[in-house]
């Protein structure tokens, strides 16, 4: 069923509407919702589908109250949670995330609901204003200055993940295996898919040999180790107008981890047009030495850009890779054919 698609329910409807949309646990938080909001006669729900495992809830008839609904494994909702209530409130940016306002385990074990509250619509995605960008630059660099060697680091890495050499290293190599062990598909596959699969493994084999030079540039001038969102994207970056001017927070930290911050701003200018990545890159570089930092010139960090970047479609690669081997799942082979083409046409961020 297609995204954003709504409906107007009760609390039994709630139920219904989740079912429906195969989503597990759906008994589990309509009954941690019932205890929030009570469901009394008359009161209804809007349930708006926002994207698999995520949807808004609005309450009563006049939508008084919105919630967002949200559903993880259980290793990322315990993640999550720390974001939220540990990790972000020991940097002093308690407010740079959305507040979860409860949670309910699926009774196999196997799922955690979330209730957050809902920020809105107002992400970069769609409101790319001027001011906007700067404060969502100005709020990321502020977040890397404060995370940079903090003591929470190595909890993050034990509870999240590591996005620094170890998972650069790992990716190019386990995508490889997996393009390899794929020289026998295990279903039919397009008569395209052998030469697409050979030319992807050649760009990877490539990035292989290159991997010295990169880890060397990365343990000399990635800089500290520092808190990473980890995905950002523009729809996951917020900023709204306050009394006390633009205030910026961050959604979706299912990535969260730890490494160099490049892998962050290589994200963010990777989303971001080709002509406004230079202004961003000088307003990141401005803030983050006002905090005492300094980065490397900008040829260096192109390099640690493209270094990130690559590493996230060696991972998509493998993941792809592993679906196809393993489940024999069809979109892995029109997945693994789009990547041969992306990953050839890649590129550093900055223009040369």
């Amino acid at each position: 069923m297609a995204n954003k698609m709504s409906s107007v329910v009760d609390l039994q409807g709630l139920e219904r509407s989740l079912e429906q949309w195969h989503e597990p646990g759906a008994a589990d938080v309509c009954e941690l919702l019932q205890h929030m909001v009570g469901d009394g006669p008359g009161k209804t729900m809007q349930l708006e589908r926002l994207k698999q495992a995520v949807y808004r809830c609005r309450i009563g008839r006049g939508a008084d109250r919105t919630l967002v609904l949200k559903r993880h494994t259980p290793a990322i909702a315990q993640a999550d949670r720390l974001v939220v209530e540990r990790w972000l409130p020991a940097l002093g940016l308690a407010d740079g995330c959305p507040r979860l306002l409860a949670a309910a385990a699926e009774r196999e074990g196997c799922w955690v609901w979330h209730v957050y509250e809902d920020v809105g619509d107002e992400n970069l995605a769609r409101q790319r204003l001027p001011w906007r960008l700067d404060a969502a630059v100005d709020f990321i660099a502020e977040l890397h200055v404060r995370a940079a060697g903090h003591a929470l680091l190595p909890e993050v890495r034990w509870r999240a993940r590591d996005h620094g050499v170890p998972f650069f290293v790992a990716s190019v190599r386990d995508a490889i295996s997996g393009l390899e062990a794929l020289a026998t598909p295990p279903r039919d596959v397009p008569r395209e898919f052998a030469g697409a699969r050979e030319r992807l493994l050649h760009c990877l084999y490539a990035l292989r040999e290159d991997a010295p030079r990169r880890v060397l540039r990365l343990e000399g001038a990635g800089g500290p180790e520092t808190l990473l969102h980890g995905d950002l994207w523009p729809k996951n970056v917020f900023v709204t107008r306050t009394a006390a001017g633009p205030r910026a927070r961050l959604i979706d930290w299912d990535h969260v981890g730890i490494g160099p911050a490049s892998y962050d701003v290589s994200t963010f200018l990777y989303q971001s047009a080709p002509e406004e990545r230079p202004a961003i890159l000088r307003r990141y570089r401005a803030a983050v030495e006002r905090g005492g930092w300094r980065l490397p010139d900008d040829e260096t960090l192109n390099l640690l850009f493209h270094t990130a970047e690559c590493a996230r479609y060696a991972h998509c690669i493998l993941f792809a890779a592993l679906a196809l081997l393993h489940d024999g799942a069809e979109w892995g082979i029109g997945e693994l054919m789009d990547f041969e083409h992306w990953f050839r046409a890649l590129r550093p961020p900055l223009a040369e």
